[in-house]
């Protein structure tokens, strides 16, 4: 603006000159092989259990090899065409379930279960420390952190709700193993809530818990029960610890 680079917080008070650059169009997406498990799957809807290191949508710096890519021509719904189908994702560090459309009518339905809270999703976390109580409820609202943009946090500009709940599985020397259930599905919710707590993720470089042994976060979505928003019939989808995550159990509980 006016021949400098301005924040996006700036505010205009007229007779400013603007220039704008427009990103460049998105890449045409094309069908990939990308290493994925169904676990469900019928004409209106794919339940797919995405293992660790895979990105569910095209984003800055992964333009390929996403679960788009893996799914694209059987999923359908939304108004992104980067994205179809697509209702919640998966950090890429998480493995786990997630529900993916394959028509507008399951994408509404499956978009109206989030909104109400309505998609039981529910994760295996291992974290570092010792819980205060076997069960508990985290209720703060995150967002992007005001000094880090890169990472999200309690100490926002921009908050919006967060719940998540948690319940012992496991006591370790150390550590515990937590049954985690979302309320409310925000970017690193899990991750940045437990660390709030001081019970950062084994293994999340990010958030207070890095374990180069572990490779990555131990955090697996392993449930999703919800209402099939087409024929009305209870779904519930399960799946067990992959085989990284069990050795690492093992190895915390030795």
């Amino acid at each position: 603006m006016d021949g400098e680079r301005r924040p996006k917080s700036h505010r205009l008070t007229g007779g400013e000159t603007v220039e704008l650059e427009p990103p460049e169009a998105p890449p045409e997406l094309v069908p990939e092989e990308v290493p994925l498990r169904v676990a469900y799957e019928d004409e209106h809807l794919i339940v797919v259990d995405k293992p660790a290191g895979i990105v569910v949508h095209p984003s800055p710096g992964h333009a390929t090899g996403t679960l788009v890519h893996g799914l694209l021509g059987r999923t359908a719904g939304g108004e992104s065409a980067d994205r179809p189908g697509i209702v919640h994702r998966l950090d890429r560090d998480t493995s786990g379930l997630l529900v993916v459309a394959r028509s507008e009518e399951a994408y509404g339905g499956l978009r109206n279960l989030v909104k109400r809270r309505a998609l039981e999703r529910r994760y295996k976390a291992l974290v570092r420390g010792r819980p205060r109580s076997r069960t508990g409820r985290i209720e703060a609202p995150i967002g992007r952190d005001r000094h880090e943009p890169t990472r999200i946090s309690l100490d926002t500009d921009t908050p919006r709700d967060a719940v998540t709940h948690f319940e012992i599985e496991r006591l370790l020397d150390g550590h515990a193993l937590l049954d985690v259930r979302l309320e409310t599905g925000r970017t690193h919710q899990i991750r940045v809530h437990l660390a709030a707590i001081g019970l950062p993720v084994a293994g999340d470089p990010v958030y207070g818990a890095p374990d180069p042994q572990l490779g990555r976060q131990f955090l697996h979505a392993w449930r999703l029960a919800f209402t099939h928003p087409v024929t009305g019939e209870p779904l519930e989808v399960e799946s067990p610890l992959p085989p990284e995550l069990q050795a690492a159990l093992e190895r915390f509980a030795s």
